[in-house]
């Protein structure tokens, strides 16, 4: 009997790494429309619904550009990324004086995930940033960030 309990979690704790990097990328029409005329659409689960609001309550000075959208439509995505938003996954959600995290880039799974990619190689014209998912994982627009897909351009 402690087989047949024993194979099953044992193919689970094997299988679990393998889906680790990999988010579900739920349809929004109004969120993929936005959001995809200036980067890729992000997995709502990169961020904390904490930062998703935020982010979206900001979208006059979205990372140096005028995002902004009407009501209607931002509370719309904006309800959209906080219902499928990130949890314990994420990892840190707040900077050091409590405010919400708006880049992926900050959050402590992306600094583990990333910590042997030095500030020169995101920094190569193929690259450019390291919000830029699609240079290195080019599966990302649809979750896929597996480390065994990597390709880091030179």
């Amino acid at each position: 009997m402690k087989k047949l309990i024993v194979l099953p979690l044992l193919l689970a704790v094997l299988v679990l790494p393998a889906h680790a990097d990999n988010y579900s990328v739920p349809k929004n029409p109004a969120f993929e429309a936005e959001c995809t005329s200036c980067h890729m659409a992000y997995p709502p689960q990169m961020l904390h619904a904490d930062s998703w609001r935020a982010l979206m309550n900001g979208l006059s000075k979205h990372f140096g550009s005028d995002a902004s959208l009407d009501e209607k439509r931002r509370a719309a995505i904006t309800d959209f990324l906080v219902a499928n938003a990130g949890g314990r996954k994420t990892g840190t959600t707040r900077d050091a004086g409590s405010q919400p995290l708006l880049r992926i880039t900050e959050t402590a799974r992306f600094e583990k995930k990333h910590r042997e990619i030095s500030a020169a190689t995101f920094k190569r014209a193929s690259i450019k940033s390291p919000a830029n998912c699609t240079a290195c994982h080019a599966q990302a627009a649809t979750g896929n960030y597996s480390e065994h897909s990597v390709r880091i351009p030179k």
